[in-house]
C-alpha cells in the first residue's frame, strides 16, 4: 500500500483567547485530506468570508488546487489513484466556485535597524518576528542571565541560600567593565550580588559566583556550557561568566529567549529581581546603581531582563513584557546606541502586543480530520485537537490566515489512543507557520482475518484497475 503525502489548507475560524503551549512534532511524509471528507490528494486554499466567525468546522471560501505529481509514476495503482482524486478534485472545486474569497488585508509588519532579532509570544509559543536568531553571536552582558540561571539553580538545590555570602578574589576585584566596586575584604551575599549582577552588570560579582560555586571561573563557564546544552541552548558557549568578550563566548538569539523563558517560568520567585530599577551595593557606585534596561517604568509592563553592549555587538536588548495576562520576550542586538536601543525595545513591545490579540484555533476533542488505517480493526481514526489550541492573529487583516493539515496516509496500525498523528499547521503572512500536534481520539489495532482480506482486496482490486487501464491506452 502507497502512502501518499499531500498538503490540504484551510481557513479556521477564531474565538476565544486563552494560552498553549504545544509542542512540536516532525513527519517524514505528509498527506492531508479536506475538511469536507472529501478523499482528494491536493492543496487547498480556502480562506474564510469571516474569520472571527466560530463554528465546529471549517469556514469554506474559495478552493485553489496546487496539487503536486504523484512521485510513484511507475506504481500503476498510485495512477489510477491520482485520477480519480483528480476528478474529485476538479467536482469539488466547481461545487464551491460560488463563494466568493474575502480580500487580503493589510498584515502585521515589523521593521527593525537590529542586525538579529526575535519576538515570541510567551502563552502561546509563538514566534512572531525573528531575524538571524539562530546564528551564535557575542552576547555580551546578556550572556550573564546564564550566570542567573545557574545561581537560582543552586538556590533552589538547597546548595546556598540568599544568606549565604561569598569571598572577593583579587581576579574579581580586577573587573574591568561594570562593577559594583568589590575588594578582598568584602563579604558580598548571594542576594546583594544577584542585585549586582541584575541591576549593575557586575562583572566583579560574576566572577565572585562562579569562584563561589564551581572554583574557578573558567571551570564555572564549562558547567555554564553543559548545564545549557541540558536545558536547550543548542547555539551557546560560554567561555566566562561574565560576557567578557572571548572568541569561544556565543549565544543565539533564540537561545537568549529560551533562556528567559526558563528564567521565568522555574524560577517565578526570583524573577521580580529582574524588574529593579536601582541599587547601589555599600554606596559605592552612585553613577552605576541605575538599571540600564530602558523600558523598566515606562508604563508598557517591561519587567526584565538583561542589556548587553561591547564595540563588536553593538548596543542589544532581551527583554519581556506583560499587559492583560499576556507576555511577550524579545532580544535584538547590533544597535548603534543607547538611544536607538531604547527605541527599539519600545517599539517590539508595542508591536507585539498591541497588533496581535489570542484567538481559539481549536478546542480540545475538535475532529480537524479523517485519516484512513492501513490493515487496522479500525478503518479510519479522528485527528483530533489534544488541548485547546490558541495562537495570537494580526489584530487587521485575519481573513488571509490559512491552515492545513500535514499526516500519513493511511496510518500503519497498531495506532494508541491519544497518539500523535497529524499535525495542523496555521500559516500567517509575514510570520513563521505555527504547527499544532493532532492525536487519535481512537485505538487501532493490528487487524485480524477480515480487515487484511478487505485491505489486499482492495489493493488487488486498484492494481486490476491500473493494467485494464494500460492495456486501453
Amino acid at each position: 500500500m502507497t502512502r501518499t503525502p499531500a498538503s490540504s489548507s484551510t481557513s479556521l475560524p477564531c474565538g476565544t483567547a486563552g494560552p498553549d503551549c504545544a509542542g512540536l512534532l516532525v513527519f517524514r511524509q505528509t498527506h492531508a485530506e479536506s475538511a469536507s471528507k472529501v478523499n482528494i490528494c491536493s492543496t487547498r486554499i480556502v480562506r474564510a468570508r469571516n474569520a472571527n466567525d466560530r463554528d465546529s468546522g471549517f469556514a469554506l471560501g474559495q478552493i485553489e488546487d496546487t496539487r503536486p505529481r504523484n512521485r510513484r509514476a511507475n506504481s500503476r495503482a498510485t495512477e489510477i489513484h491520482t485520477l480519480f482524486r483528480k476528478v474529485a478534485a476538479l467536482s469539488f472545486v466547481l461545487a464551491m466556485s460560488a463563494f466568493v474569497a474575502a480580500p487580503i488585508s493589510a498584515q502585521p509588519t515589523f521593521e527593525t535597524p537590529a542586525r538579529a532579532a526575535l519576538i515570541y509570544d510567551f502563552e502561546t509559543d509563538t514566534v512572531l518576528f525573528e531575524r538571524d536568531a539562530d546564528t551564535p553571536k557575542p552576547p555580551a552582558s546578556m550572556s550573564k542571565l546564564m550566570t542567573l540561571y545557574m545561581v537560582f539553580e543552586a538556590l533552589k538545590e538547597g546548595h546556598i541560600d540568599l544568606d549565604t555570602t561569598f569571598t572577593v578574589s583579587t581576579k574579581a576585584r580586577n573587573m574591568g567593565g561594570s562593577t559594583m566596586f568589590l575588594d578582598e575584604t568584602d563579604r558580598p551575599t548571594t542576594e546583594e550580588l544577584i542585585k549586582g549582577i541584575v541591576v549593575q552588570s557586575g562583572n566583579d560579582a560574576c566572577v565572585v559566583v562562579a569562584e563561589g560555586l564551581a572554583g574557578t571561573e573558567e571551570a564555572f563557564a564549562q558547567r555554564m556550557t553543559l548545564r545549557g546544552r541540558e536545558i536547550g541552548l543548542q547555539d551557546s558557549t560560554f567561555a566566562n561568566a561574565s560576557g567578557w568578550p572571548h572568541p569561544r563566548h556565543r549565544m543565539s538569539l533564540r537561545d537568549l529567549v529560551r533562556l528567559a523563558a526558563l528564567l521565568i517560568t522555574e524560577f517565578p520567585e526570583h524573577y521580580g529581581y529582574f524588574a529593579m530599577e536601582e541599587y547601589d551595593y555599600d554606596g559605592r557606585s552612585p553613577a552605576n546603581r541605575f538599571n540600564r534596561n530602558p523600558v523598566l517604568g515606562t508604563g508598557l509592563g517591561a519587567d526584565g531582563l538583561k542589556t548587553g553592549h561591547t564595540e563588536e555587538t553593538g548596543y542589544s536588548l532581551v527583554g519581556s513584557a506583560v499587559h492583560d495576562e499576556r507576555r511577550l520576550i524579545f532580544a535584538f542586538t547590533g544597535l548603534e546606541s543607547a538611544a536607538a536601543r531604547r527605541r527599539e525595545a519600545e517599539a517590539m513591545i508595542v508591536w507585539g502586543l498591541r497588533q496581535f490579540t489570542i484567538k481559539e484555533v481549536a478546542s480540545k476533542g475538535d475532529v480537524i480530520a479523517e485519516i484512513p488505517v492501513w490493515m487496522g480493526s479500525q478503518s479510519s481514526i479522528n485527528a483530533v485537537a489534544g488541548d485547546d489550541l490558541r495562537m495570537p492573529f494580526p489584530t487587521v487583516g485575519q481573513d488571509s490566515v490559512t491552515t492545513r493539515i500535514e499526516h500519513l496516509s493511511p496510518l500503519d496500525a497498531p495506532i494508541a489512543e491519544g497518539a500523535p498523528v497529524a499535525e495542523l499547521v496555521v500559516s500567517i503572512p509575514g510570520i513563521p507557520d505555527r504547527r499544532f500536534p493532532l492525536v487519535s481520539d481512537r485505538e487501532s489495532t493490528r487487524g485480524g482475518f477480515v480487515p487484511r482480506v478487505r485491505a489486499a482486496s482492495t489493493l488487488l482490486f486498484d492494481m486490476a484497475i491500473g493494467q485494464v487501464r494500460s492495456l486501453m491506452e
